[in-house]
């Protein structure tokens, strides 16, 4: 299958990729610099592709001649990452319909069990895209979760610096509310799967089985990185959280105020269907307390550290040569 990737030197594009490549599909790999796709030692096996998806023009040369469309392009910085988001995705449905592409797999955000209008705008943004997919009349996959657990996700790493940089946990009341992590090993798996899975297109949500609270979850964490997790509730608004938790990471702080203000919600999965119709037979999600392990001894990719014990394939949690700094395991 002919397959074009929009956000292909990303985070889960770029483990995307190779998992593509070796189930057999011909790749189309998209960068907003196509340079940078000379970092990535997969770059000579698919065709690079510059591209904004602001620009409408540049996706339809992307998705020309494919027959899958995979849309992993989000935002969260800028005051209006919520209309860029939208445009972007126009753009690509736009592609997708010109060029008669048979499938748009996208990867979003779990949505809670609320009215839309009490959502964050970094899931009303998320949702919003996956409607203009589902609008588009081309089939569509959309798959959703929380936190992808791995060495250089965004949330993971957030919780790295957070629970390494603070002797003290203050844990908001709020922080009760449930979450569903997932291995980003299971992610890509269940994005694979998409792109031969029968029917007309449908919603999935993925995840690891395994609810806990917030302040659990940074337990587990801390138990699994041979920390401490002294735990100190309080009375904070999310919003005070918000602006406080940047200062203690090196993510960008538009990033992390923009998913600070999904915590508040229950962020689980309605079932499990996408173990059953996404994921290779016989396979079970990753326990999250071995997602994080995985994850905290990040081995470089093709060591033999690095090779799945369960599989005997070559494990996609570890870091790349173009993660950034932040994303690397203390030395």
């Amino acid at each position: 299958m002919r397959v074009t990737v929009m956000g292909a030197g990303g985070y889960i594009g770029s483990r995307l990729v190779p998992a593509l490549l070796a189930d057999g599909h011909e790749v189309t790999a998209t960068f907003t610099d196509p340079a940078r796709a000379r970092r990535f030692p997969w770059a000579g096996a698919v065709r690079v592709a510059g591209l904004d998806v602001a620009d409408r023009a540049a996706a339809r040369d992307a998705a020309d001649g494919a027959d899958a469309l995979v849309y992993l392009v989000h935002g969260l910085a800028g005051p209006d990452f919520t209309t860029a988001d939208r445009e972007g995705a126009y753009n690509a449905a736009h592609a997708a319909v010109r060029a008669r592409v048979g499938r748009i797999v996208y990867l979003g955000g779990l949505v809670p069990d609320v009215p839309e209008g009490d959502l964050s705008p970094h899931l009303r943004s998320r949702l919003e895209v996956e409607q203009v997919f589902g609008d588009s009349g081309v089939p569509t996959w959309a798959l959703r979760a929380a936190m992808v657990v791995g060495a250089g996700s965004t949330s993971f790493e957030i919780m790295r610096q957070l629970s390494r940089r603070l002797p003290v946990q203050v844990v908001p009341s709020w922080m009760r509310s449930a979450v569903e992590p997932v291995a980003v090993s299971d992610v890509v798996a269940a994005l694979v799967g998409s792109l031969t899975a029968s029917g007309g297109g449908r919603t999935y949500d993925v995840g690891s089985g395994e609810r806990m609270s917030y302040a659990a979850l940074l337990r587990l964490y801390a138990r699994l990185a041979g920390g401490r997790a002294l735990q100190v509730p309080a009375l904070l608004p999310t919003a005070l959280v918000a602006r406080v938790a940047p200062l203690f990471t090196d993510v960008p702080a538009s990033t992390v105020r923009s998913l600070v203000a999904s915590l508040r919600h229950d962020m689980v999965c309605r079932d499990d269907d996408y173990v059953r119709d996404l994921l290779p037979a016989g396979s079970r999600p990753v326990p999250v307390a071995r997602a994080i392990s995985r994850a905290l001894a990040a081995p470089a990719p093709g060591s033999p550290a690095a090779r799945g014990a369960d599989t005997g394939a070559p494990d996609p949690l570890g870091p790349l040569a173009t993660d950034p700094a932040w994303a690397r395991p203390p030395a």
